[in-house]
């Protein structure tokens, strides 16, 4: 079984585009969605859930009334001022550090897990799909990417799946961290513009940092052929592989307000340059 993140430095590169042509192209896999932050992939696969799981991280401060003496000993000690001169505690305010249930001498401050958001198991029409929602405000996204990749590798197991395709969340952070860990190969997706090629450079830097076998898209190659250029030649000196480029085709557009892949929705030129990178890709992990 291989496990592949698309990733990109940073959003709107057409990294999920990308995911989801091959979701539509592998055979005998399992789709994950890590972008739990501002997941999307789901709009192009219209996933049917079959299970849902709460996901707790992170914990907030209660104070039981019927124990507290109103000594306001937690009062003093809360540097994020979640406590109110009531004795009642702002849940958003509150960092769940736990201070506050340390020093109570009647230990009426409880610590409670915070739900912060669900997890799925989904049905798609490509295969199994495992996907989050995280909480509007909530944290701890890294560890609920964890859990994602974690269930879709899970999955892919008891299916006996050949690919595990995760549609990875943009930029250097803690989910992409998350989404990188014990993976076969990341596919960077960038655009060629100077801004495209120094996100793509830092994210990377940090599949080299975790020694993860990386190569590069260029996705819509034909808007600024000169930008294009300069990041083959960062590709070739750098030793990153440069697996294919893609042309810029309204039809993307066109697919995605449908509710389609580039792959189901028609056979053009853009079609067979990602059939190309699939295929290449293919080899490269063999």
């Amino acid at each position: 079984m291989k496990q592949i993140v698309i990733i990109s430095g940073k959003g709107g590169t057409g990294k999920t585009v990308i995911t989801g042509a091959f979701a539509a192209l592998a055979k005998n896999k399992v789709m994950a969605d890590c972008d739990v932050d501002a997941a999307d992939l789901h709009l192009l696969l219209k996933p049917i859930i079959k299970e849902r799981h709460e996901f707790r991280s992170g914990k907030t401060a209660r104070i039981e009334k019927e124990l507290c003496k109103q000594c306001s000993k937690c009062l003093s000690v809360c540097r994020f001022d979640a406590i109110n001169d009531d004795l009642t505690i702002d849940p958003i305010s509150c960092e769940g550090c736990g201070f506050c249930s340390l020093v109570c001498p009647e230990a009426a401050i409880k610590m409670e897990e915070n739900i912060s958001g669900e997890w799925f198991i989904s049905d798609t029409r490509f295969g199994p799909m495992v996907h989050a929602k995280l909480g509007v405000a909530q944290e701890n996204s890294g560890k609920l990417v964890s859990l994602v990749k974690n269930q879709a590798k899970q999955l892919a197991e008891k299916k006996n799946c050949d690919w595990v395709i995760i549609d990875g969340a943009p930029g250097i952070g803690c989910p992409v961290i998350a989404s990188l860990s014990g993976i076969d190969c990341a596919i960077v997706v960038t655009e060629p513009t100077l801004s495209g090629l120094h996100d793509a450079s830092r994210v990377i830097d940090v599949t080299r940092h975790f020694k993860v076998k990386t190569k590069l898209v260029i996705n819509k190659y034909d808007l600024n052929t000169d930008m294009t250029e300069k990041i083959e030649k960062y590709c070739k000196e750098g030793n990153v592989e440069l697996i294919g480029k893609i042309r810029f085709d309204k039809s993307v557009v066109e697919a995605m307000v449908d509710g389609k892949t580039v792959i189901e929705y028609q056979d053009g030129k853009i079609k067979h340059e990602i059939v190309s990178i699939w295929e290449a890709l293919k080899k490269r992990l063999k």
